[in-house]
């Protein structure tokens, strides 16, 4: 028996999604400083509606801003912003209409922000904001 097949037997599978898992909250938490930095009002965060999850709501002067945070370890797979495809970006915009009517908030403007963030397996990061990204 190889010493994989031990950690699938102990639920590898399932470690390695919390360790994904955990990456993106290590990467929210990084976008919010960043954020607040710039001078955004973090309002919510983690908010679901219409079946996705929306990272980061927030106001940026009186626009209400939908963000979208993707972290990568490596860009082997493509950059963290690739990520959001046209069918991630749907469901956010769903997700942001529910918001907006639960808050009533249709009548002020809105976008959708990306923040993509990149490890280089240094202990170093590289920070990505893309505003109206879509």
């Amino acid at each position: 028996m190889d010493g994989l097949s031990n950690l699938r037997d102990f639920g590898w599978r399932s470690f390695v999604g919390l360790d994904r898992i955990a990456l993106g909250r290590r990467g929210e938490r990084i976008a919010e400083r960043h954020l607040r930095r710039q001078g955004y009002l973090i309002l919510e965060r983690n908010f679901r509606g219409a079946g996705a999850e929306i990272d980061l709501i927030a106001m940026d002067g009186d626009t209400l801003v939908f963000v979208e945070v993707k972290t990568r370890r490596t860009a082997e797979t493509g950059m963290p912003q690739e990520a959001v495809n046209y069918y991630k970006q749907r469901h956010l915009r769903r997700a942001g209409e529910v918001y907006a009517q639960s808050r009533r908030a249709h009548d002020r403007p809105m976008r959708f922000d990306v923040v993509a963030i990149l490890e280089d397996g240094g202990g170093r990061r590289h920070l990505e904001l893309l505003k109206d990204a879509f």
